[in-house]
């Protein structure tokens, strides 16, 4: 102990140009990357770094060096200490070289890539008497110039005769879903264009789907976590369902990751969902299981459900309508946590609603963002790449072990749901080979002492959905959206569906059978486009569908398969005529509606409305009354009304010319007046008194 005092004693007397190479870090997140390090130090790894040096100037740059600095003897003592020298703050010394690697001369933009690789029997590394984090430091030096980054080199214990403190628990979780749903165009058409069918017994429609090759999951990533069985991953049941081949799951959450954060944020949000076609039958724990065995085939399947976090915080309504929804744990991903500076523990807490009590699983914030790709900060340079990213996660892990040693502690680290196999390899690698750490799994993790209860637990909630006032009005708009649209078919189903086949008959049943089939393809739709990723309201023409687009597309070619055929110009000769109007349905049942006609001339009219009865994938023809009071043109405004008078789909403007003839009774008239007018004229003229100068 002696030893290492003096030694760190005397690495602090160093010149200060020791450090000073660690001072300037302008420009290192564009010049100096680190790609790949050795994350956990053990008494045989060695060491080895492969960094990128990009010349991001304007002019050429001579040949330099990269070379690679710790201080064996440091040792942390405090998480400001680990953060300052991240974010190149600290100046700690680093004395013992770990070699150096030459750099050749760079042209503007040009990169290369250095390899350093040491064995255990480095100086540097033998020299490390004590486990856990120490500080790096790898500078680049070209034309009198120094771009450092700071980073972590973490010695194991395996080798060193420190006594060995207890492993802690980490749970490395993984969320399996897609925010690559679409809604297929082939499928809607054949919806609302073909009789119902009855073969399946699927639990879906097939009118939601994954775009182009996300139906098979990515091999590598499968293989990974065959590879790292410790890996809990949390499946979308609805995800595995559309996957050609599912992978193996630990647990599953709510149906297409349906936002129960988002729906408790909303005002009377039993009714909207309802109304948007989302019951809570849709995506309750129940709902969750019956996905999961049809996506497996097994109807004797079973898993836990756990609810995942959507966009908003889980306050306490949120858990609430997750517990009576049959969700007893929920994994919290962004709050509960309430300073960087509390000694980590055990996430679980428990928390009681007005349903019961519901187990909150609080992922560990600095290690889960690490893994999901964030940085601690964006001065913190070295974490602009997985490599530093991944040093940085075995350092902070090993701190928070030392912080306290003996104390049982359960950590939940969450990857995000898009995190390649390569990421997730690395670090579930790395965990599994630290020794200060064993992996856990979410069931010990549920059934652990919890850090809070009760009271406690409750003031723990945040008060409010903490959602930005962009995300809530996309789910408003959303809502506003899905709710027009099933409303259209059900006003369908009310107002245009022929009468004569809603009963108890054969048509009658598989017209009622048909629209229920549209409807649970809205709903279908309806429940991805209100997923934790979010929907959208607009409709992209220029791509494909989103969930949202596709239920309103639904909506408007149900609507749109009752159509006016184009007429053509209609020429009037006398005072009356007729104007006949073709109604198509394109739909598999007959419908009665209204056809109204008005025109942009008082002069020249037409009859209101007629009633018609148009047969299944038929043609029917009304015909309307035409009245002219004079010569002209004119314009019929055609268009469709359901059996209540409101209007719907398209609507058509036929043209009308009038030219009366002489023969009309209208003609006489106007003869006869002008007669009359005129005799009228020449009687006056011969009668009248002269002035007597005239």
């Amino acid at each position: 102990m002696l030893l290492a005092v003096a030694f760190v004693a005397g690495a602090v007397a160093l010149p200060a140009t020791a450090s000073a190479a660690g001072g300037t870090t302008d420009t290192s997140a564009q010049t100096l990357t680190l790609t790949e390090m050795t994350a956990v130090v053990t008494d045989t790894s060695g060491f080895h770094l492969k960094a990128t040096v990009t010349n991001t100037g304007d002019s050429a740059w001579a040949a330099g060096e990269v070379t690679l600095d710790t201080n064996p003897m440091f040792t942390f003592t405090s998480r400001t200490d680990m953060q300052e020298w991240a974010q190149s703050e600290s100046p700690i010394p680093a004395p013992a070289s770990l070699g150096s690697a030459s750099v050749p001369a760079l042209q503007p933009k040009q990169s290369t890539t250095v390899t350093i690789d040491q064995g255990a029997d480095a100086q540097a590394l033998t020299q490390m008497l004590n486990w856990g984090p120490k500080p790096l430091l790898v500078t680049y030096s070209h034309d009198g110039a120094n771009v450092a980054v700071h980073t972590f080199l973490t010695r194991s214990a395996a080798g060193l005769d420190n006594a060995n403190t207890p492993a802690m628990t980490i749970t490395m979780t993984m969320p399996l879903t897609s925010g690559h749903w679409t809604a297929d165009a082939e499928t809607l058409t054949k919806l609302v264009t073909d009789d119902t069918d009855d073969s399946t017994n699927s639990s879906t429609t097939g009118a939601a789907v994954l775009e182009g090759d996300h139906t098979r999951f990515d091999h590598t990533l499968e293989q990974t976590i065959a590879k790292h069985s410790s890996l809990q991953t949390i499946a979308d049941p609805t995800y595995l369902d559309a996957l050609a081949m599912p992978p193996q799951t630990k647990a599953i959450m709510q149906p297409a990751a349906f936002d129960i954060t988002a729906y408790a944020a909303q005002e009377n949000a039993a009714e909207r969902y309802a109304n948007a076609g989302i019951g809570d039958d849709a995506w309750n724990a129940d709902a969750a299981l019956a996905d999961y065995r049809a996506a497996l085939g097994d109807q004797k399947a079973t898993s836990r459900t756990i609810a995942w976090q959507g966009q908003g915080q889980w306050t306490l309504d949120a858990l609430t309508a997750a517990r009576r929804q049959g969700y007893t744990t929920v994994i919290s991903t962004h709050d509960f946590e309430s300073s960087e500076t509390d000694t980590v523990h055990t996430g679980t807490v428990v928390v009681p609603t007005d349903a019961g009590d519901v187990t909150v699983l609080v992922e560990q914030r600095e290690l889960s963002n690490l893994a999901k790709g964030k940085a601690t900060n964006a001065k913190a340079t070295a974490e602009s790449t997985m490599a530093g990213r991944l040093a940085r996660f075995v350092a902070q892990s090993a701190f928070y072990q030392m912080e306290q040693p003996y104390n049982e502690r359960n950590l939940l680290v969450c990857f995000s749901a898009d995190s390649d196999a390569a990421t997730v390899d690395a670090f579930m690698g790395a965990v599994e080979s630290a020794s200060w750490l064993k992996t856990g799994d979410l069931d010990t993790l549920a059934k652990a002492d919890p850090y809070a209860t009760g009271d406690d637990a409750r003031n723990a909630v945040p008060a409010d959905s903490g959602m930005s006032a962009a995300d809530s009005s996309n789910v408003t708009n959303v809502l506003a959206a899905l709710s027009a649209g099933r409303g259209d078919i059900t006003r369908f189903r009310d107002s245009i569906l022929d009468n004569g086949d809603n009963n108890d008959n054969d048509g009658g049943k598989a017209a009622s059978a048909w629209i229920k089939q549209l409807l649970d393809a809205h709903a279908e739709l309806a429940l991805h486009a209100l997923a934790i990723d979010g929907g959208s309201a607009e409709v992209d023409t220029t791509k494909s569908m989103t969930a949202v687009g596709g239920a309103q597309q639904l909506a408007n070619d149900v609507l749109g398969g009752v159509n006016l055929t184009p007429s053509e110009t209609v020429t009037m000769v006398s005072e009356t005529a007729t104007m006949p109007v073709t109604v198509s349905n394109g739909t598999p049942y007959p419908v009665t509606i209204r056809v109204f006609s008005i025109t942009d001339s008082p002069e020249i009219v037409t009859s209101r409305r007629n009633t018609v009865t148009i047969p299944a994938r038929g043609e029917a023809q009304v015909t309307f009354t035409l009245r002219a009071a004079t010569s002209g043109s004119a314009t019929a405004h055609v268009s469709l009304q359901d059996r209540g008078g409101v209007t719907f789909g398209g609507s058509q403007d036929t043209a009308i010319n009038c030219v009366l003839k002489i023969s009309d009774k209208t003609g006489f008239i106007i003869i006869g007046l002008a007669v009359a007018l005129g005799a009228l004229g020449l009687w006056r003229q011969f009668n009248r008194k002269k002035d007597p100068d005239e």
